[in-house]
């Protein structure tokens, strides 16, 4: 079961994200808008970067996206045309990596299941970098889906994963739709996860 700490100090008003290694964030998000947007690739930005982007600040290395899987094709050329080679791929995901440093890695999570197919028909754009990019993330009930899911694949990951559902609770509770945020918790047999956290952050009655 989590341990929630209605802190209030996770997440503060400002947009922040903040690169721990030497990735060029910047060139990195121009590469995948442009590209993605050119050939009608359908996506979203997950995991840290996205946090950054909805105002939670969090430290990130990388670049995560949840991608349509029938879509791998298109995206293979498109990061092989700007130095990335693919690393590693199973049925669930893709990581790529460059050997220039400023390009980084860049990690796929592949949409093909419905569930995970609506999150990317739930995405929203959001500016950053000054509004020059509008970029795709998934709403803030969709990122703590796949957050739950994360910790539940890997429990070594509790800590983070945990960090950052706590984070987007704190900022967007008043706006989020509960019923989905169930559907999540109830998916993987956490019912007692979602009342604590709904004690502390659900409407009021």
């Amino acid at each position: 079961m989590f341990v929630v700490q209605p802190s209030g100090e996770n997440c503060p008003n400002a947009t922040g994200i903040v690169g721990m290694a030497a990735m060029d964030f910047k060139r990195v998000i121009e590469l995948i808008v442009i590209n993605f947007d050119q050939c009608k690739i359908e996506y979203a930005f997950i995991g840290g970067f996205a946090l950054g982007a909805l105002g939670c600040l969090r430290s990130t290395m990388d670049v995560d996206l949840l991608v349509k899987k029938e879509d791998l094709p298109t995206i293979d050329a498109i990061f092989s045309s700007h130095l990335y080679r693919l690393l590693y791929r199973s049925e669930n995901v893709s990581q790529y990596v460059a050997d220039v440093n400023p390009l980084g890695s860049i990690d796929l999570l592949h949409a093909f299941r419905p569930r995970a197919l609506a999150m990317l028909t739930r995405a929203r754009r959001i500016p950053v970098f000054q509004g020059r990019y509008g970029i795709p993330v998934l709403i803030p009930e969709d990122l703590i889906g796949l957050k739950i899911q994360a910790l539940i694949n890997n429990p070594e990951r509790k800590t983070i994963e945990q960090a950052d559902i706590e984070r987007l609770f704190e900022r967007f509770h008043t706006t989020m739709d509960w019923q989905l945020l169930r559907e999540y918790f109830d998916l993987f047999d956490l019912y007692e996860d979602f009342e604590a956290f709904k004690k502390i952050y659900g409407p009021s009655q």
